[in-house]
């Protein structure tokens, strides 16, 4: 699909450059939104945590937001890694709940914040190079047929809600409906999923913070389908519950489906300049996955993808992402994808140069399965 004014915004940036607030180094791959330079966030990150936090904040204020997860006196919610305890007139952490007059409100298993579409077959999924939906793997269990799975499609339900908070996000406008009240039951979105649909893919925003409904979703609709071809697939930070990651798994494994973890970086300090939260447990729910890869090795049940920030993600960031995948198991898939500006980060897009060396990273650290995805992204210019 071409983006709207991508050449436009490539010859702008070409002119940009910002500066680093703490060391004073000037480069059109430092964001001017943050302030501080890959090197600094490694080398002196308790200096520059501070304006980290701000940048952050700046992001979440207009779309009432809170700065950070609140871990007052309240209601808890262990769905995700934030795990908010959320007091009177406050919000969680990614805007789905908020407690007023006692009670905790927001997205529940039988109702859920979100939009849907079908997506015909194949479609542009991080997964679609492996998957039974753009290849036919594992026909005839899960795949209608030996290749790509035309005359078929995809429920594609994106949740309005995040448990992170990425300044790079591609589908950032959530943000403005994500504290809107639940309105689609699971039974009805279930319904939803008929004779040629041969997958359903919960992405978002993320489907962390609305789990329940998610998972509900899936068995309402394996349910209605049991004798057809229904794979469930997810696309997601991996900040869940382990919990609810075993109940994702099963219904991926027994449908054919598949996890897609999106690892944004490897440095726990990168990913907070990035992100706004810790990327341990994301770390943690991956390796998990990989532990079950082993009940059924095809099609792949887990896959992993990074976006290629310019500046911020680079070949080092990929070659310890690679090599802790490669240690679980070298055969998971990988996608390096390329990036372009969007929501905060006023950034080239990745260069031809930067998606090479991080293809070459990913293949040293041991991987045997990397594709670079995006392509048409990609610019020649070497900066």
């Amino acid at each position: 699909m071409k983006l709207p004014g991508l050449s436009r915004i490539r010859d702008q940036q070409r002119e940009q450059a910002a500066q680093c607030e703490f060391c004073g180094a000037e480069s059109s791959l430092i964001s001017q939104f943050l302030g501080v330079c890959l090197n600094c966030i490694r080398q002196n990150f308790e200096a520059v945590k501070p304006r980290l936090e701000r940048a952050h904040r700046k992001a979440r204020e207009s779309f009432g937001l809170p700065p950070t997860p609140p871990h007052g006196p309240g209601f808890t919610c262990r769905i995700c890694v934030n795990e908010c305890q959320i007091a009177e007139g406050e919000r969680s952490f990614c805007g789905a709940r908020r407690v007023e007059n006692g009670k905790l409100l927001g997205p529940t298993a039988t109702k859920g914040n979100l939009s849907w579409y079908y997506d015909p077959l194949p479609t542009n999924c991080v997964a679609d190079w492996v998957c039974p939906g753009g290849t036919g793997a594992g026909y005839p269990t899960f795949a209608h047929r030996r290749g790509p799975e035309y005359g078929y499609k995809n429920l594609a339900v994106f949740y309005q809600a995040c448990s992170f908070d990425c300044l790079f996000c591609q589908n950032w406008y959530f943000r403005r409906v994500a504290t809107d009240e639940p309105q689609v039951t699971a039974s009805e979105l279930a319904a939803r999923a008929d004779e040629t649909t041969s997958c359903i893919c919960f992405f978002g925003g993320d489907p962390t913070p609305q789990l329940p409904h998610a998972i509900l979703v899936s068995r309402l609709a394996r349910e209605r389908r049991r004798d057809h071809i229904l794979r469930i697939c997810w696309e997601t930070n991996g900040s869940m519950h382990p919990a609810l990651l075993k109940q994702m798994l099963r219904l991926s494994l027994e449908s054919g489906g598949c996890l897609k973890f999106d690892l944004k970086a490897w440095d726990e300090r990168v990913h907070f300049a990035l992100c706004g939260v810790s990327n341990r447990r994301t770390l943690e729910n991956f390796k998990l996955a990989a532990s079950y890869i082993a009940q059924r090795p095809s099609p792949p049940l887990l896959v992993a993808s990074t976006l290629l920030v310019p500046g911020y993600v680079d070949g080092e960031e990929v070659f310890h992402i690679a090599r802790f995948i490669s240690s679980l198991n070298p055969e998971i898939p990988y996608a390096l994808l390329a990036f372009y500006p969007s929501f905060c980060l006023n950034l080239p897009t990745t260069s031809k140069r930067h998606a090479g060396e991080a293809l070459a990273a990913a293949r040293q650290a041991g991987l045997k399965n990397v594709r670079i995805g995006n392509q048409h992204l990609l610019r020649y210019e070497d900066y």
